[in-house]
This record gives C-alpha cells, structure tokens and sequence, in this order.
C-alpha cells in the first residue's frame, strides 16, 4: 500500500497557510491532479481520515497526484473554521498551485462528507474531469449544489451521519445516479479495500 510522505508541504492560502498531505503516483511523472476534501473538522475531520486516504491512494493508481490539505482552522492550518465558505478559496489556492507546479493536465475533486460539499462548490467554479462525492454531506445544514451529470456519487445504506434517503431526495430530481454500498455506514468500515478497488473501477486510468 502507499504511504504518504513523511512530512507535509505548506501551501499559501487565503487566511494563512495550509497544511496539505501529498500522494505521488504510482508510477512516473503525474498525468493529472486529484483534490480530496476532509470530513467535519467540528467532528474531528482532518486529511489523514481513511476515507480520504483511500480514494487518493485510488486516483495516485490512475497517475493522479493527491493534494489532501487540512483546511482552514484544521491542524497546522491557518484561519478558523468557515462551515463550507471560506473552504472553498482554500481548495481552490491548493489546485491553482497543483496547477501551477504540473500544467494544465486532468484534475479530480473529491471529498468526503462536509469535503463533498466543498468539493461540490469549487466544481461549480472550475472545470474537473470527475467530481467524486463520498458520504455526501445532504443535509439542511449545506445548502448542496446541483451537480454534473456525471458525478460520482458514494453512499453507505446504513449511513447515520447523513440518511440515503435524504442523498436521494438531493439526486432524484437532477436524475443523478447513486451508488449504494449495501449494510455499510458513513466512515465505509469494513469496506476501505472495496472503496478504493470501486473507485479505480469508476475513474479510468490516465
């Protein structure tokens, strides 16, 4: 399995600098960039959740780079928390310097729980090749876009941070497929391996 480097880059952002995790691809140079967005700091969401770790561990098989950055406010990052706001100039500030460092390749946005609605707000301001939404934080809280069509979207049955039913409330009127990974909950325990082998499936090699 892949390990992240040992020590974390620091990225300039909006409010102060962020802390981000780095995955190189599996083999050679990187042919795109991936973006993977943490869970709810305020319930101790960071870049070294398993699940974010999973899906870049996924796309850095497919040639993918993976920039994992604590937010603001999370870890060694600057700034304090922006329920979703201010996120989202942070994702941007670590893909425009992704972009800056490897051209202008593929880029994949991704993020789990509150990550899926940070991701989920950047993609309306930028061009991605996927949106991948894990654990997808649909819920009176967010006000969660719409989305493109071919978003990826994850979802345990058995979720009980944020319900299939309310996920499927959010998607059925954009005809917007679900993928349900049966008698599974939010954090995917159990099921990290066939996330991750779900994923590769999902998003083609570069």
């Amino acid at each position: 399995m892949l390990k992240l480097q040992q020590e974390p880059i620091y990225l300039d952002g909006p409010v102060g600098q962020l802390e981000t995790l780095v995955i190189a691809p599996k083999d050679g140079a990187p042919r795109g960039i991936a973006l993977i967005a943490h869970p709810n700091p305020l319930q101790g969401g960071t870049n070294t959740n398993k699940v974010v770790q999973t899906t870049a561990r996924a796309l850095s098989q497919h040639g993918y780079i993976c920039y994992c950055p604590n937010l603001r406010g999370v870890g060694n990052s600057g700034g304090e928390h922006d329920y979703g706001h201010g996120e989202v100039d942070d994702a941007q500030a670590v893909v425009d310097y992704a972009r800056a460092q490897h051209g202008d390749v593929p880029l994949v946005l991704a993020g789990f729980s509150f990550g899926s609605y940070v991701a989920a707000q950047l993609r309306q301001r930028i061009d991605a090749r996927h949106l991948i939404m894990l654990g997808a934080a649909v819920s009176p809280k967010y006000a969660m876009p719409n989305v493109p069509a071919d978003t990826i979207v994850i979802h345990g049955e058995h979720d009980e941070v944020i319900s299939l039913a309310q996920v499927l409330d959010w998607a059925r009127p954009q005809s917007l497929p679900v993928v349900v990974f049966p008698g599974v909950g939010h954090f995917f325990h159990g099921k990290l391996v066939l996330l991750q082998q779900y994923v590769q499936r999902l998003v083609p090699s570069l």
